[in-house]
């Protein structure tokens, strides 16, 4: 039949007309569709149980034994006498082999000083900085070495020999001060003579320190200035003598 189209509104429309049908092609089947189908059927056919499957049942002569199934250590061989016994001395007489070399296996040895060695300890570090500069800490300064050392606690050498200089020294003055009183070239004061004379110089600073205050503020002349500095040189005088019978209670004086 003629497939020309008329428009919609023609009057050939009216006339029926044949259905064209499409025929798809052949779907495709493996050629090994029966082959995997009985494959599939042996397969699942080994599993179709009702119940627990069915296996042999051991035999009661062959019962599980106790710690069978614990691992065993290979049995240790036993060193006899002969074996433990040192070889004897050689004779006087008898010299050992010379000229023979040994290949050194070096595989072993590696092995055996790697299992021997010691690890190595890591130094200790410190950080620094925020982000994370490290510092060997021995060098630091924190950790205390110094109590490490053999002398740590000990007085040095040069302060244990100064301390003998100055016992010497006290030694050789006892000594001539023993000498002089048994001359009578010098003579010790009493406690009652050190504080009389130690009074008498306090009231003397004080006289001075009385004059002083009354001094005028303005030192506006030369007579004014030198009183003020006189008094001021005496003052400073009596300062240092009542200094030092303070500081010693033993005191010598000379009779000449």
């Amino acid at each position: 039949m003629s497939t020309t189209i008329f428009p919609p509104e023609s009057i050939y429309n009216l006339i029926p007309r044949e259905e064209l049908k499409t025929e798809k092609p052949a779907r495709y089947m493996s050629k090994f569709r029966s082959q995997v189908k009985h494959e599939k059927r042996l397969n699942k056919a080994v599993n179709k149980t009702m119940g627990p499957a069915k296996v042999d049942v051991p035999s009661p002569e062959k019962y599980l034994l106790k710690h069978s199934k614990e691992p065993k250590l290979p049995e240790s061989k036993s060193l006899t006498n002969s074996t433990l016994k040192k070889p004897n001395i050689p004779a006087k007489a008898k010299f050992p082999l010379m000229g023979i070399h040994t290949k050194k296996d070096f595989v072993k040895t590696n092995a055996f000083e790697n299992i021997m060695a010691v690890p190595k300890k890591p130094q200790p570090i410190y950080a620094d900085t925020k982000s994370g500069d490290k510092q060997l800490l021995e060098n630091s300064g924190l950790v205390p070495n110094y109590i490490k050392k053999k002398d740590f606690g000990k007085t040095p050498e040069y302060l244990q020999q100064r301390a003998e200089e100055v016992r010497r020294a006290q030694e050789e003055y006892d000594k001539y001060i023993k000498e002089h009183m048994k001359q009578g070239a010098m003579k010790q004061l009493s406690e009652d003579e050190r504080n009389n004379i130690l009074q008498g110089l306090k009231k003397n600073w004080g006289e001075l320190h009385h004059r002083y205050q009354g001094l005028s503020v303005v030192t506006d002349t030369t007579p004014k200035k030198y009183r003020k500095e006189h008094l001021e040189l005496e003052m400073k005088q009596l300062e240092r003598d009542i200094n030092l019978i303070e500081r010693y209670k033993t005191i010598y004086v000379s009779n000449n």
